[in-house]
């Protein structure tokens, strides 16, 4: 598996078919194996344009194609959530847009209260027996209740364990390190980091203004990068934009390589407007921050911790 993983979400709407196949490509040439998608990207697009991508740019058998479900893609009682039907619903709907016969990775895509966690993990036993799914993951869960779905998974023989965890992670958001990553380091489970840019802004782009070009300037996105625009992320961004500049490099692939080896991080997960851009974040690949860099770019982006909470690190 690549140490980065290239994320889809914005295949269908922000990023054309044709730029998604030159993504591909590019991912692909410099040794990148793990693709994320989900049913929901798009209205489903996300699933669709990379289903009739496998096979043409890339072999099936080379590639680890990782989904979700849970997210609400229609009303009914099939449309949404992690009961069994709306599960196993979700699951031959993903297959059949990805046009493949298994997900390698299929993911939880957030907790549902309203669906007892045994049932949700009971489907996903079906689902890794049927063989319509390999491996199973959960995203956005806290720790709690990783380590409750964790804890079932291993309570009794023949139950598919869970093997990753996607939580955003970055030098802006290190939330996870409370109890999330701890909870992962235990059960030896993988973190897969989304918006590890801090949804393109630790790349330094918005520091003077918003790019007419960028997902800040879009309707439906700018929501998402303003997140992480206030006063504490541009004191990082500028420390970003330093260390960049001392190691002859790009603040994009300084604060790429530090969440990358972070401690649980199995990889970044990282999408782009287009394959230029994409292609900055797989130049981090041989990236090493010199420890003095990763010390500072750790204090000026720390987070409080309180009882109970022990730091990582």
């Amino acid at each position: 598996m690549s140490r980065i993983a290239l994320g889809t979400m914005t295949w269908g709407r922000d990023t054309s078919a044709e730029v998604a196949a030159e993504q591909l490509a590019a991912f692909v040439e410099a040794g990148g194996t793990l693709l994320d998608t989900a049913d929901v990207y798009c209205d489903g697009e996300s699933e669709r344009i990379l289903g009739e991508l496998i096979g043409k740019v890339v072999p099936r058998d080379e590639i680890v194609v990782a989904t979700k479900a849970v997210a609400r893609r229609h009303e009914g009682p099939f449309g949404g959530g992690a009961s069994r039907g709306a599960l196993l619903t979700a699951l031959d709907g993903s297959l059949s847009r990805l046009a493949v016969d298994h997900i390698d990775l299929w993911q939880l895509h957030a907790w549902d209260p309203a669906v007892p966690i045994e049932e949700t993990l009971a489907a996903v036993d079906a689902a890794l027996a049927s063989g319509k799914a390999r491996y199973v993951g959960v995203s956005n869960y806290s720790g709690w209740q990783l380590g409750t779905a964790a804890t079932w998974q291993r309570a009794a023989p023949g139950r598919a364990p869970i093997v990753a965890n996607q939580a955003e992670y970055s030098l802006l958001e290190r939330g996870a390190e409370r109890e999330v990553i701890p909870a992962a380091l235990h059960h030896g489970i993988g973190v897969l980091a989304w918006a590890p840019l801090g949804r393109g802004v630790l790349t330094g782009k918005y520091r003077n203004g918003t790019p007419p070009d960028s997902r800040g300037a879009s309707p439906h996105l700018a929501p998402y990068v303003e997140h992480h625009r206030n006063e504490r992320a541009a004191r990082i961004v500028q420390a970003v934009v330093t260390a960049a500049e001392g190691l002859g490099t790009s603040p994009l692939a300084v604060a790429l390589a530090w969440v990358r080896d972070r401690p649980g991080v199995v990889a970044p997960v990282v999408g782009a407007r287009d394959t230029a851009q994409l292609a900055g974040s797989l130049a981090t690949e041989n990236l090493e921050l010199p420890p003095a860099i990763r010390a500072a770019l750790d204090d000026v982006s720390a987070i409080p911790f309180g009882y109970p909470e022990q730091p990582i690190g």
